[in-house]
């Protein structure tokens, strides 16, 4: 009798080669060259969604801004999921990515008309890239991971239920699209907060999943630079199209002092608590998803608000106060301060109390912003957020942490 135990029987989909990341080594961890090219593309996409938000300060534009933000933050942390399992240097995986950046230089391109005639070119370009990418990873990892490959069957179905809405949206009059589009995001972010749950599936293993932590925290790292990096160039494009005054010159040092300040909350502290938390958890998918995922988001809408509150204040530094401009300049600091709070409890379960008095400080700041010109709200928020990061700077070196046991 043959008792030769017999090879587990293969899927009948998928691709034979293993693009999976090797367990070990510099590659299971390395940001690649590929995954930093397709990052560039989302430095044009959040310089034409600022100047999307920048020409539409009203609740209508806001909440438009708010849901191409959250659109293109859901784009890019998916694909980085993706890439974290998936090995950038096999060349499928490689033209995978190439193939995403085009169809997501499409979407960055269609933005600032997206809720005008370019509607249905952004909702189509978002789709196709949100299913294509998802196809992608399940045809990868069918042959090699079979439980990964049905968590992202699920997460297949979502996106599709969702893409329904997006194209729905780009086809109706424009009055009616953010609805639809609304629906469509909510729809994509509760699936994640619910495991992708479906009748009769359950829902994904997404806390157990085995994800590489130091790669998802760099990834979300380079991408706080880049929309850093995105301020820069829109107050340095407002700055050079206007005359030189001495107000101009001091509303772009504070927005350089501003850009720093929020580089070094970042990447002074709470960066590397985030590394070294994923690193060591028993289920670094639970961490990935609730402080990289969702929590991110909420500082990059920060930043993104801090540009558009740049090219504000160097455009009109001495008119009367607006609600909207209030909102602007007080919102983005705000907004990165409220995200790195939530971020910190959430990998080390600890709240910094000058996040929380800085954070105190600009909504009574904001309160009382009625009397102000923008450049002066604009220098006080600026003060309250370098007096944020003294103190907790300060307080991190008289409890005797140095560069090196900094988180």
């Amino acid at each position: 009798m043959n008792t030769t135990p017999k090879a587990p029987r293969l899927p009948p989909f998928g691709i034979r080669r293993n693009l999976l990341r090797p367990d070990g080594g510099e590659r299971s961890v390395r940001v690649t060259h590929i995954e930093l090219l397709f990052d560039l593309i989302f430095v044009f996409a959040l310089t034409q969604l600022s100047r999307y938000l920048y020409e539409n300060q009203s609740p209508t534009g806001a909440l438009q801004s708010a849901v191409l933000v959250l659109a293109l933050w859901w784009v890019w942390v998916y694909t980085t999921w993706v890439t974290n399992w998936l090995d950038p240097a096999r060349l499928p995986v490689r033209a995978a990515v190439i193939g995403l950046a085009l169809v997501g230089l499409i979407m960055s391109v269609s933005i600032f008309e997206s809720f005008g005639d370019r509607g249905l070119t952004f909702a189509i370009a978002y789709v196709v890239l949100q299913i294509g990418r998802t196809v992608f990873m399940i045809a990868a990892v069918a042959r090699h991971d079979r439980d990964l490959s049905r968590d992202f069957v699920g997460v297949l179905l979502w996106l599709a239920a969702s893409g329904v809405f997006w194209i729905l949206g780009g086809l109706v009059s424009i009055e009616f699209r953010i609805w639809f589009w609304l629906i469509a995001l909510g729809i994509e972010y509760l699936s994640g907060a619910v495991g992708f749950r479906l009748p009769g599936r359950g829902s994904a293993r997404v806390e157990d999943w085995n994800i590489s932590g130091p790669h998802i925290a760099q990834r979300s790292a380079l991408f706080v630079i880049i929309a850093l990096g995105e301020s820069f160039l829109v107050t340095g494009f407002a700055f050079v199209a206007q005359e030189s005054s001495v107000v101009g010159v001091a509303s772009v040092l504070l927005a350089f002092v501003n850009a720093v300040t929020l580089w070094w909350l970042y990447f002074d502290h709470a960066e590397r608590a985030g590394a070294k938390a994923i690193a060591r958890a028993d289920k670094p998918g639970r961490i990935g998803s609730r402080a990289y995922t969702y929590t991110h988001a909420i500082i990059i809408a920060g930043i993104v608000l801090g540009s558009v509150a740049d090219k504000e204040v160097l455009g009109h530094p001495d008119d009367a106060m607006k609600i909207s401009t209030a909102i602007v300049i007080a919102g983005g600091p705000l907004l990165c301060l409220v995200g790195l709070t939530v971020f910190r409890w959430i990998v080390v379960r600890e709240m910094l109390l000058s996040h929380i008095v800085g954070a105190a400080l600009m909504v009574v700041t904001f309160a009382a912003s009625a009397g102000m010109t923008p450049f002066v709200l604009f220098a006080v928020m600026t003060a309250i957020l370098v007096a944020t990061a003294a103190w907790e700077t300060i307080t991190r070196v008289r409890a005797g942490g140095d560069d090196e046991q900094a988180g």
